[in-house]
Parts: structure tokens; sequence; C-alpha cells
């Protein structure tokens, strides 16, 4: 039998959760720069609108604690429901549970705060009970400190969790650079959230293929992203 964690990510085969990006729950973050956490969120969420993947957004507290899901999130998924809790891991939520069962996909792609309390219940409960696949974003998701993050990463890997990075996760859903349906969308995002690699896109364009200077508005007019 086919091991399937040596199955790549695809559009068709995994979903995504989104847990607790939120001020409160970031503002304990120490274990990666805020910013960047924020950032790496955003492209996340923007790859997978990009591939039209099911995602879920679940809240804890939103009032009495930890404040309201990053605007920028939001942003990427209009009108989307977030679904509110109280519980520190998700997986107790039946809402979160009706909400990945109805997705219909067995492996979930999971980001969130912090890496070593809700991520890890989640990741435990979820390949426990609901005999879900997790690949862990570390860099979309954060710790109290580097050692809480690490050890958390650590203690899901010995668990069966995948780990990846935002960045990996895109380009394995891209595969082929002749997807030309999806390369201006994804080029977009990279340019936009990938630093280096994003002004090494931009110089290509420029400097080689010899495009025109142009805006970052003008870039996000050229690769719009499909609502899904």
């Amino acid at each position: 039998m086919t091991d399937p964690k040596l199955e790549q990510l695809t559009p068709q085969n995994c979903q995504v959760i989104f847990i607790d990006h939120q001020p409160q729950m970031a503002f304990g973050v120490q274990s990666i720069d805020r910013q960047v956490l924020k950032n790496n969120t955003v492209a996340l969420a923007k790859s997978a609108k990009i591939f039209d993947i099911p995602v879920t957004i679940t809240t804890v507290e939103s009032e009495s604690f930890s404040g309201y899901t990053y605007p920028e999130l939001l942003d990427v998924f209009p009108g989307k429901k977030l679904l509110e809790r109280t519980s520190m891991n998700s997986w107790d939520d039946q809402k979160v549970r009706d909400s990945l069962a109805a997705n219909g996909r067995r492996k979930i792609v999971c980001a969130g705060l912090w890496t070593e309390v809700c991520n890890n219940t989640f990741a435990f409960g979820a390949m426990l009970e609901g005999g879900y696949e997790i690949y862990m974003v570390a860099d979309a998701s954060g710790g109290t400190s580097k050692e809480a993050h690490d050890y958390a990463m650590q203690r899901m890997i010995q668990a069966g969790v995948v780990p990846v990075t935002w960045q990996q996760v895109l380009l394995e859903w891209q595969r082929d650079w002749a997807r030309r349906e999806t390369y201006d969308a994804v080029m977009a995002v990279v340019r936009e959230h990938s630093g280096a690699y994003g002004m090494g896109v931009d110089y290509a364009y420029t400097m080689v293929h010899k495009a025109p200077q142009r805006t970052a508005q003008q870039h996000e007019a050229l690769a719009p992203v499909h609502a899904g």
C-alpha cells in the first residue's frame, strides 16, 4: 500500500485551516518576527485562493480576549464565515469538524497560533479521531518562544505530522510552470510575499525579459486572483 504522505499536495486532494490568527495571540509569538508571520499567513491564504482550495478559518474568544482575525487575511476571503469557539483545541468544536468533513479532503494544510497549544491539539485530534493527514505550515505558525515552537513541531513530526512552509505548499500546488491558468497569479504572490525570490522574479522580468517597470498596483491588476 502506498504511503499517502508520499503523495504530493494538489489543489484537488487537500484543504486548509487557519487557526487563531488574531492580534492577542500574535502578541505572544516570540518564535518568528510577527510581521513575517503575517506576511506568510496572508501569502498562504492567497495561494489557497488561486487554486480554489477549501478553507476553514477558526477563532477563539474574539471579543473577550483574542481580538479579530488579521484584516489582511479576511480581505483574501471577503464574506467568509469565521468559526468562533471557546476551546483551545479547534478539533473539540463541532462546527470545525463539520466544516472539515464537508470539504471531503483527507489532507489538511494547517497554520495557526500558537504552535505548542492550538496547533498541537488540533493536529493530534484530527489525526487520532478524524483520520486526517496534517501538513503543518511552520512559517505561518508561531509559538511563545523559539523552543516552544521548535519542540512542538518536533512532537508533531514524531506523531506523523508533515512539516512544510508556505512557499513549499504554493509551488507544490503549481507543480508545473506550463499550468498557465494559475501562472500569473502565482507569480504575483511570489513577487509580493517571497522576499529575495520575488525580487529575483522582478529582476528577471525587467532586466532579462525587458518587461516595462510597473508599480505594485499594476502588477496586481495584471494577475487577478479568482474568488474561491
